[in-house]
């Protein structure tokens, strides 16, 4: 890649709209699911299944379960886009809608 072309790619990912998010983790196998909130929807499935698979992912009962049933019984789901004005706004209602959804599918917190 030359200079200008790296330039140029490293300057249009700084400018990407950036769209936070909650999504859901669950296990098919035991009907256990995991609520997370993220300010960036499109990296955080990917940071999600390569902690589990290295079996340092922080939420213990969710690397419990995947040792226990194997990556194949896991999906993921985006359930909602979150979109504001400022950091601060997009985080307080981050917050607000992973509650719901937590109560909604009776789920454990990321």
């Amino acid at each position: 890649m030359r200079a200008e072309e790296r330039k140029a790619a490293i300057a249009a990912y700084k400018e990407r709209k950036v769209v936070g998010g909650v999504y859901l983790v669950r296990c098919t196998a035991s009907e256990e699911a995991w609520i997370g909130q993220c300010p960036d929807l499109s990296s955080i499935e990917n940071r999600i299944w390569v902690t589990l698979r290295l079996g340092n992912h922080p939420n213990r009962s969710l690397q419990r379960s995947w040792a226990a049933h194997g990556a194949a019984a896991f999906a993921f789901m985006a359930l909602e886009r979150v979109e504001a004005d400022t950091p601060y706004l997009r985080s307080a209602r981050l917050k607000e809608r992973a509650e719901h959804w937590l109560a909604q599918h009776n789920a454990r917190r990321i």
